[in-house]
Order: C-alpha cells, then sequence, then structure tokens
C-alpha cells in the first residue's frame, strides 16, 4: 500500500509528513480532482450565491497553498492566495470559475443550484438594466421636450412665431400641438413628411433662438 500511494522513499523507509503532497501523487485528473475534494472538505466553504460568490480552502502554510492553487489552475481557473491571521486561503471569486471547480470536484448538485441561482441572478441584472436604460432615455426624451417648449414660448411672447423662418415656425406650432409626441412622429405630421434628424435640426434652430433672446 505504501509504494501504491508513493509512501516509500528510496530506502524503503516511511519519510516523515512534508507539509505538501508528493507531487507523483498528482500527475493524473483523477488524482488532482481527489486531491481538490479533500482538501475542500477539510477546510473549504462557499458562501450563499445569493449574496455574493466565494470559494474558498483553508490551508496551515504557503507551500500547501501554493500546490493547491497549482492544482486548481491545471483546470484552466485563476485561483488566488491571501493570507488571513496564520493560515493561507485558497479562493476564488468568480460565479463561473467556482461553477468551473465544483464540475472538477464532481459536486453536480451544488453546481446546478448554483447555475440556477447565477442564471437568475443575470435575469434579474440585465432587466434592471434594460428598465434603467429605458428610463433614463425617457427622462432625457422628456427634459427635451419640456425645454423646446420652454424655448418656443419664450419666442411667442417676445418676438410672436410669425416671425420666425415659415419651416421653424410650422415646426413650433407642432411642437406646441403635440408637447409629448416624439420627434419621429412630429416628423410625420409636417408636409412634407421629415425624418428625426431633420424635426431635431429645426428644434435646435429654435432653441439657439431663444437663448440668443435671452442674453
Amino acid at each position: 500500500i505504501y509504494e501504491t500511494v508513493k509512501m516509500w522513499d528510496e530506502d524503503h523507509q516511511i519519510p516523515m509528513i512534508t507539509e505538501t503532497v508528493n507531487g507523483l501523487l498528482l500527475l493524473q485528473g483523477c488524482c488532482k480532482r481527489a486531491y481538490i475534494r479533500g482538501a475542500f472538505l477539510a477546510g473549504g466553504s462557499i458562501s450563499d450565491p445569493n449574496k455574493s460568490y466565494h470559494f474558498e480552502i483553508v490551508c496551515r502554510t504557503m507551500p500547501q497553498a501554493e500546490q493547491l492553487r497549482d492544482t486548481m489552475n491545471s483546470f484552466d481557473v485563476d485561483a488566488k492566495i491571501v493570507e488571513r491571521k496564520k493560515h493561507f486561503v485558497v479562493y476564488l471569486k468568480e460565479g463561473a470559475q467556482i461553477v468551473d471547480i465544483l464540475n472538477v470536484m464532481e459536486a453536480h448538485v451544488a453546481l446546478m443550484n448554483l447555475e440556477n441561482v447565477r442564471i437568475l441572478k443575470e435575469m434579474r441584472n440585465s432587466v434592471n438594466r434594460k428598465v434603467n436604460c429605458e428610463t433614463a432615455n425617457i427622462s432625457k426624451t422628456v427634459n427635451a421636450a419640456v425645454k423646446q417648449l420652454e424655448d418656443i414660448t419664450y419666442i411667442r411672447e417676445v418676438m410672436g412665431l410669425d416671425s420666425l423662418p415659415d419651416n421653424l415656425k410650422e415646426m413650433a406650432l407642432l411642437r406646441l400641438e403635440y408637447p409629448e409626441a416624439p420627434l419621429k412622429e412630429l416628423g410625420m405630421y409636417l408636409d412634407p413628411p421629415v425624418g428625426k434628424s431633420g424635426v431635431n435640426h429645426r428644434l435646435r434652430k429654435i432653441s439657439e433662438i431663444a437663448d440668443g433672446l435671452r442674453e
């Protein structure tokens, strides 16, 4: 048995227990997997994925931590080491890499549970990003429309809309009639119809005139 598990030395004597595992025991993928599993059972933990992603294994010495890190990284993860009090912690912080190491350890039930949480979190984050983006766009559009109405009203009070060029007067009257309409819709009401960029150009001209009057 000792010979099989590489615990004999060259003289067939049992050497003193060392800080690290004999490298000959970690040549095969199956042995590496078993080593990582054993290390996790001895000193590992994983955080609640609903709160954060964190996988760690606590080692007594730096050589142990370095050997464990290198063994884990041979499976294409990016494990790192941090010293914590008198121990050395090998850890992963990314959800995808924690999934990978659980797969290496053949902890398939835990892997599926983590994946389910990750998918739900990603879906929520994606929805929140879209909602925030749409809210920002709506806010920007509303603010622009309010400014346009203020400019048109100011011009009407100071110099009258009849003093504007015909194309700008038509645009100003349409904006007053349809204060909530988007630019594309306003352009369809013009005769002949004008695209969104054309409407935006005319409204900018109106804004420049109003700003000039305010100076």
